[in-house]
């Protein structure tokens, strides 16, 4: 009897296996997808060279709805019968294109190649080492991209918004104006702030922030903008530091809400996932003989040699941008945390 089950239970595993192995091989000859299939996208993703990169943090495209298209020559926010670019035209804005070709380091068949063909993705980290982080000044991302694209004709690649949400605006392989001499080698975000004041100057903290019963420091978006177009809805932001910053940048004496525990969450994330698509950008900032953050611009052989993260004053000596608040140590320990054992969070941690 037992033998007459052995001989059972093996021959019924011997069938199973066959059957495996036959499907296998009728599969091997067709497509993994169906035609017309749907890919979903888990909503993380970044574009580089039109491929898709993971970051863990929301990402809206400029493809997606709701999103930010830097590719369009139309004003996004104007009505639709003034914004197209020949009714939009001005001595500020007098090219219909926001961006342009990174060509500074290609041979000119290299640039005869990707202005017509796109970016092969292993030439493009080779142009790539600077990570340029902004303020907007604007409190949401779409206001920033109004001002941005439609008002002064720039670019940038990312908008962070107070809740977390990244917008990606353009394709990295672009050359987005956002930082001057630096636009041809950087990546660059906008994040939303009102930005860093000194003494004297008009600041718009009492229409921005109120400060709760219990004491804690809340966004208030004014009323004129609405929503103010964040994603997540009912969004209650507060810098993750209840009281004003004071620092000084350039010089200049300064005054600045923090960013929001969010906008701290998703930029790590980016970092890392920059970071590590680009090589050369280093996930660390400009430091002083000291291991200190530089608090001012860099002198021009330091800014060409530069690689890694970077505010924008340390590009421009009348810019103060991401300001005295932004903390530039959380940002780091948390974007090597996130990149692992890398070899550029490995190096690094040794100091």
């Amino acid at each position: 009897m037992l033998d007459f089950v052995d001989h059972t239970v093996r021959r019924r595993l011997w069938l199973a296996v066959a059957t495996l192995g036959l499907v296998l091989l009728a599969g091997c000859g067709r497509p993994a997808h169906r035609p017309g299939e749907l890919l979903q996208r888990s909503g993380d993703e970044i574009v580089v060279c039109g491929q898709l990169y993971h970051t863990g943090a929301p990402v809206v495209l400029w493809m997606d709805p709701g999103g930010y298209d830097a590719y369009r020559v139309e004003r996004r926010f104007a009505p639709i019968e003034e914004a197209s670019w020949a009714k939009s035209q001005s001595k500020d804005l007098d090219t219909p294109n926001r961006y342009d070709i990174r060509k500074a380091k290609l041979t000119p068949e290299q640039l005869e190649q990707v202005r017509g063909g796109g970016w092969p993705l292993a030439l493009l980290p080779d142009s790539v080492d600077q990570f340029v982080i902004h303020y907007d000044v604007c409190g949401t991302s779409r206001q920033c991209f109004k001002v941005l694209h439609d008002l002064r004709g720039l670019s940038v690649h990312f908008m962070l918004d107070i809740d977390g949400t990244i917008y990606q605006t353009l394709d990295l392989k672009e050359r987005a104006w956002h930082a001057t001499t630096s636009n041809h080698r950087s990546v660059g975000i906008e994040i939303a702030n009102m930005g860093a004041y000194g003494a004297g100057e008009k600041e718009p903290f009492a229409q921005w922030y109120a400060t709760d019963p219990d004491g804690k420091t809340r966004l208030t978006i004014p009323a004129s903008m609405g929503d103010g177009g964040v994603r997540t809805a009912g969004f209650v932001g507060r810098p993750i530091r209840n009281e004003i910053i004071t620092g000084t940048i350039n010089g200049r004496s300064l005054r600045q809400y923090d960013f929001t525990p969010q906008q701290y969450e998703s930029l790590a994330k980016l970092t890392a996932t920059l970071c590590t698509i680009f090589p050369k950008i280093t996930p660390d900032y400009p430091r002083d003989a000291d291991g200190q953050l530089i608090n001012d611009r860099l002198p021009d052989d330091q800014l060409a040699a530069y690689q890694g993260l970077i505010g924008h004053f340390h590009i421009q000596k009348n810019k103060v941008d991401p300001g005295p608040a932004f903390q530039w140590d959380r940002l780091v320990a948390n974007a090597r945390t996130l990149m692992g054992g890398s070899p550029a969070s490995r190096r690094l941690a040794k100091r």
